[in-house]
C-alpha cells in the first residue's frame, strides 16, 4: 500500500469517526425530544404522519431538479439521480455541522468534482440556491400575513416580524448582487474574508498561516463572477429554479401541517408559514446541531403570537423535528458514507 493510499485511508477513517461522533451528539441532544415523541405517539393519527414521507420525497425531487436546471444554465450536464442523492447528503451534513450552511457549501463543492463541475460553479450554485430561497420566502410571507389577517390573527408583533424578515431578505439580496456584479468588489470582499478565515484557522494551526490558498481562491472568485454574468444574461432561465424552490418550501411547510392534522387540529397555515420562515433563518446562526433549542423555541413563540396555544405547538414542533430528521438523516448518512468511502472527488 502506497503512502498516498494510507493517507487517504486515514482521512476516510477520521471523517467516519468524526461524523459518528457528531451524529451521536445530535441524538444525545435530542434525547428528551425523542422520549416526548414516543409518549405522544399514542395520541396521534399515525396514518396521517405517513404523509410526511411522500412530501419529503417531493422536497428532495424539487431540490434535485433545481440543481440540474442551474447547472444546465452553466452548460454542465448532471444526472437527476446524482443530484437526488447529493441532496440527501447535504441535508445530513447541514444537520450535524452547525455552520450556517457553510459546511454544506464546502461539501457540495467537493462532491460536484465527481460530476465534472468546478468548485467555483458549485459554490455559485449554492449561493444561487440561497438567493432563490430568500426570494421565494417573500411571496410566502405575504401569503402568511393575508391568511392570518383573514382570521384576525395579525397583531403589531406579527407585522414587525414579517416586515423585518422581508426587509432583511431584500437588503441581503441587493447587497449580494452588488458585490458579485463587479470583479474588483467580489475579489476584494472575498479575498478579505478568506484572509480572515486563514487567520482564524491559524490560531489552531500555527504552522499553516495560509490554509486556504489565496491565489487559488481568487481564481475561484473570478470564475464565480463569470458564472454570475452567465446567469445575468440568461436570467429568464431562473424561472423554473424559482418554481422548484417554491415547491421545496411548500412541501416542507406541508410536512409540518401534516403533524397538526395527525394531532387532529386544523390551524391557520399562515401561522405555520411565518413560524417556519423565522425558525429556519434562526438556524443559520445556531451553534448547536440542527438549531436545537433555538428552532423549537422560536417556532413555538411565533405560533403563540398568532393564536396557536403552546400546549399544541410544542408537541407538534417536537414530533415534526424528530420524525423529519429521522426521514432525512437515515438515507443521508448512508449516501454520505458511500461518498466518503468512494473518495468524494473520484471521477466517475
Amino acid at each position: 500500500m502506497s503512502e498516498e493510499t494510507r493517507h487517504r485511508s486515514r482521512i476516510k477513517l477520521f471523517i467516519t469517526i468524526f461524523t459518528l461522533a457528531a451524529l451521536a451528539f445530535l441524538i444525545y441532544s435530542l434525547r428528551e425530544q425523542i422520549r416526548s415523541v414516543i409518549r405522544d405517539f399514542h395520541h396521534v393519527n399515525n396514518r396521517a404522519l405517513l404523509l410526511m414521507i411522500p412530501l419529503e420525497l417531493w422536497n428532495y425531487d424539487a431540490y434535485a431538479r433545481l440543481y440540474r436546471r442551474i447547472f444546465a444554465i452553466f452548460g454542465a450536464k448532471v444526472s437527476y439521480k446524482s443530484m437526488f442523492k447529493l441532496t440527501l447528503e447535504l441535508n445530513f451534513v447541514n444537520h450535524i455541522l452547525p455552520s450556517g450552511g457553510v459546511s454544506g457549501i464546502s461539501y457540495f463543492s467537493v462532491r460536484m468534482r465527481s460530476e465534472g463541475v468546478s468548485g467555483a460553479k458549485a459554490t455559485l450554485a449554492q449561493v444561487l440556491k440561497l438567493f432563490l430561497l430568500f426570494l421565494s420566502f417573500q411571496p410566502l410571507l405575504v401569503l402568511a400575513l393575508f391568511l392570518l389577517a383573514l382570521r384576525g390573527h395579525v397583531n403589531n408583533f406579527v407585522i414587525l416580524i414579517a416586515s423585518s424578515i422581508i426587509t432583511l431578505l431584500i437588503v441581503g439580496t441587493f447587497a449580494g448582487i452588488y458585490i458579485i456584479e463587479d470583479r474588483n468588489r467580489i475579489n476584494t470582499t472575498l479575498t478579505n474574508l478568506t484572509k480572515a478565515l486563514n487567520w482564524l484557522i491559524g490560531l489552531v494551526r500555527r504552522k499553516h498561516p495560509e490554509t486556504i490558498d489565496i491565489k487559488k481562491a481568487q481564481e475561484a472568485f473570478m470564475e464565480m463572477h463569470d458564472g454570475y454574468m452567465v446567469l445575468k444574461s440568461n436570467w429568464r432561465e431562473l424561472r423554473m429554479p424559482f418554481v422548484y424552490m417554491l415547491i421545496a418550501n411548500a412541501t416542507e411547510i406541508a410536512t409540518i401541517y401534516v403533524v397538526y392534522i395527525a394531532f387532529g387540529q386544523l390551524v391557520n397555515i399562515g401561522a405555520v408559514i411565518l413560524a417556519y420562515a423565522i425558525a429556519n433563518f434562526a438556524g443559520l446562526i445556531s451553534v448547536l446541531p440542527a438549531g436545537i433549542g433555538i428552532y423549537e423555541g422560536l417556532m413555538t413563540g411565533v405560533l403563540a403570537a398568532t393564536g396557536i396555544a403552546a400546549a399544541l405547538s410544542i408537541p407538534v414542533t417536537i414530533m415534526y423535528r424528530v420524525l423529519n430528521m429521522l426521514i432525512q438523516l437515515t438515507p443521508g448518512y448512508y449516501f454520505y458514507q458511500r461518498a466518503v468511502r468512494g473518495g468524494l472527488t473520484d471521477k466517475k
